[in-house]
């Protein structure tokens, strides 16, 4: 070891991790909206990870098209639901159907559009219907943030103002 080195440790520091995902609320032109029936989670809007090089949107437009079969074009930048605990960063879009057909997957066991009430009581999941809920009523784009599973959680919108502290 030179006497530069020495006494300095070998170890290298860490990055944290995080998990950046895409999901798409899209709406066809009946106003209902594209669901898919996954064997973990049950109904859900299609998403998942965005990967390496990837932009949100293309990332939302390609898991689309893998889950469901259906070509998408993105309208509107929604907002972004972080799971502050864990470290997932759910990004959320607005689209509509331009082409495709239905295409069922390991990951899409059923797929099917719903009027938003029958999509509604459709998810099991609070935080997936939530996500739902706030890309069709907010104009604006927002920042939910949450930790874990509590769902104690402080909302940021338009202008945006903090809210109370949760963590």
């Amino acid at each position: 070891m030179d006497k530069m080195n020495e006494g300095r440790s070998c170890e290298m520091e860490v990055s944290q991790k995080h998990t950046v995902t895409a999901a798409v609320v899209v709406i066809n032109d009946r106003n209902e909206i594209l669901l898919k029936y996954g064997p973990k989670r049950g109904w859900e809007i299609p998403g998942g990870r965005v990967e390496v090089g990837e932009s949100l949107s293309a990332a939302a437009v390609r898991e689309t098209k893998e889950e469901t079969g259906m070509d998408i074009e993105i309208i509107k930048f929604c907002g972004f639901f972080q799971n502050v605990k864990e470290s997932v960063y759910n990004t959320l879009f607005m689209g509509r159907p331009i082409g495709g057909e239905f295409r069922i997957s390991a990951e899409s066991l059923e797929i099917r559009y719903f009027s938003i009430e029958e999509a509604l009581e459709k998810i099991t999941w609070k935080s997936f219907r939530e996500q739902i809920e706030y890309c069709l009523h907010y104009e604006e784009q927002f920042l939910v943030e949450y930790n874990n599973r509590n769902y104690k959680k402080k909302i940021y919108c338009g202008d945006i103002e903090e809210g109370p502290d949760f963590i």
